[in-house]
């Protein structure tokens, strides 16, 4: 089952880039199109209530900080949620991320609906990632992104909840948070965000211009004026005075910073072993992922000199199967290819086999500033900064 909705994902996604043609994906996307005016109403809507205050924000007295993008996927979020949990804990914030957990597993017991309608047996509590201290969920139970940066982050706490609202108590309660971090948070209004970082990647800014479910966006481009930092992603040296320009139609105050994904090195999959970038160069591997971009992965291991002689895409958050990756490991010994190289989101989500027919490594990345960095300190230190320090003005927007 988990197989067939992965292959129905992935015509979906075909048919909306247009990778598919002919008369029945011509006529689904006329109806996806039609279907997107509608949910553009939707959205802007319920932008209009939480304005207006019809709907009602909820403040818990803390910091919170969302990090997300207009579009679905694919912006290279996690690295840049990590960057800013690192800043803030260096710079004496307790942090906690808030995730929904995109494609977990809660495996604990579920209330009947009959229980939710009498509210009895209580509140289920938010599933705790990482306390700061251990990580205390897998991969499969946490989602990959509130795992991966579980892993990375030492003294961050990572909860994860549909209700952030619910999550965000918990973090400031129990795991004494002073400073929230909204993963993909951009679009959930219901819990009032003094800071919202927007993404926007260099190579696909909006997407294919269309709203879901005709295309990609989330929301149209002219909401990225709620935006107070705007983080160019994926950017190679080259000028984005085009792209700034276009977003400077819709946003004229937000600060924009302009960063790469820069890899660092490989890592094995099962081994505490790292090896330095040059080891790609004229290597003949074989890549796996299962990613919104994997041709930006791809595109990245040849920068790096790396041959890839197979490669193997699943659909993004794919939970991978011991029987698929032998499939995979197999072919690529029949190819005579060195190594096998994954990225680190896929990684957690590989299940633990072996022996490995070969050595299988995946990619550690981290964002690097290329311009902006005088005003990504600035943002920093304007978050951490001891709040006796700071004016009333400067307390208001933050």
């Amino acid at each position: 089952m988990p197989g067939r909705l992965d292959e129905l994902e992935q015509y979906a996604i075909d048919v909306i880039l247009e990778r598919r043609h002919g008369v029945r994906p011509t006529l689904l996307r006329a109806t996806l199109r039609l279907l997107s005016h509608l949910y553009l109403g939707i959205v802007q809507l319920r932008i209009y209530l939480y304005r207006t205050r019809i709907l009602k924000e909820r403040q818990l007295g803390c910091l919170v900080i969302s990090i997300g993008n207009l579009t679905v996927g694919g912006t290279g979020k996690t690295p840049v949620v990590e960057k800013f949990a690192r800043a803030l804990q260096k710079g004496g914030r307790q942090v906690a991320i808030l995730s929904r957990g995109y494609k977990s597993v809660d495996t604990r017991k579920k209330k009947s609906w009959l229980q939710k309608l009498l509210r009895k047996g209580g509140d289920t509590p938010p599933r705790v990632v990482s306390d700061g201290r251990r990580i205390l969920l897998d991969s499969a139970s946490a989602g990959d992104e509130p795992y991966m940066l579980a892993s990375n982050l030492k003294g961050v706490a990572v909860v994860v909840d549909k209700d952030r609202v619910k999550g965000g108590l918990h973090a400031i309660k129990a795991l004494r948070a002073d400073t929230l971090l909204l993963d993909d948070g951009l679009q959930y209004l219901h819990l009032k965000h003094r800071l919202d970082i927007v993404l926007i990647d260099r190579q696909a800014p909006f997407g294919n211009e269309y709203l879901l479910p005709r295309g990609t966006l989330r929301e149209p481009p002219k909401n990225l004026q709620r935006a107070n930092y705007i983080f160019i992603t994926k950017c190679n040296g080259e000028s984005n005075e085009e792209l700034i320009s276009r977003i400077r139609k819709y946003n004229r105050t937000a600060e924009i910073i302009e960063c790469a994904h820069k890899p660092l090195y490989l890592r094995h999959l099962y081994k505490d072993e790292r090896l330095p970038l040059d080891y790609l160069q004229d290597l003949y591997i074989g890549s796996v992922c299962g990613i919104a971009a994997p041709e930006s992965f791809e595109n990245g291991l040849r920068h790096l000199g790396a041959r890839i002689e197979l490669s193997r895409k699943f659909a993004d958050h794919h939970r991978y199967t011991e029987a698929e990756l032998h499939s995979f490991f197999q072919r690529c010994v029949k190819r005579d290819v060195s190594a096998v190289v994954t990225t680190e989101k896929d990684a957690v989500r590989f299940p633990a086999i072996g022996p490995l027919p070969l050595p299988v490594y995946y990619l550690r990345v981290e964002i690097e500033i290329l311009r902006g960095d005088e005003t990504w300190e600035q943002c920093v230190q304007r978050i951490c900064a001891p709040r006796s320090q700071q004016r009333p003005r400067q307390l208001a927007y933050l």
